[in-house]
């Protein structure tokens, strides 16, 4: 009498959250690059690279160019709050000495 042996699968199953938490913690990097010639000139050069990561993993590779960029965050805001408060005292300064320099321009940009 044969037996019959139930077939195990060796497969893990995996959904997609776990996949990119696995790839977010771990990190991922692709890199190409892409080279055109004509006649063994080089006319481009294009290079990819291209690091998929969580934030944490990021800082850890020293990749937190977003921390150091000024045109980011809050710093962004007050730095251009600064520049046109600094600008208003600007005109307020020249008002006051009354600008010498708004009369040459009027002379110069007046109708003949």
């Amino acid at each position: 009498m044969p037996t019959e042996h139930a077939m195990m699968h060796a497969v893990e199953t995996t959904n997609l959250a776990d996949l990119l938490e696995r790839i977010l913690d771990k990190g991922v990097v692709v890199a190409g690059d892409i080279h055109v010639k004509l006649v063994e000139v080089e006319l481009l050069t294009i290079q990819l690279r291209l690091v998929i990561c969580s934030v944490d993993k990021a800082r850890e590779l020293g990749l937190d160019w977003w921390s150091r960029d000024t045109r980011l965050g809050r710093a962004a805001t007050e730095q251009g709050s600064a520049i046109a408060a600094f600008g208003e005292r600007l005109s307020r300064v020249e008002q006051a000495l009354g600008n010498p320099a708004e009369p040459a321009l009027a002379e110069r940009t007046s109708i003949v």
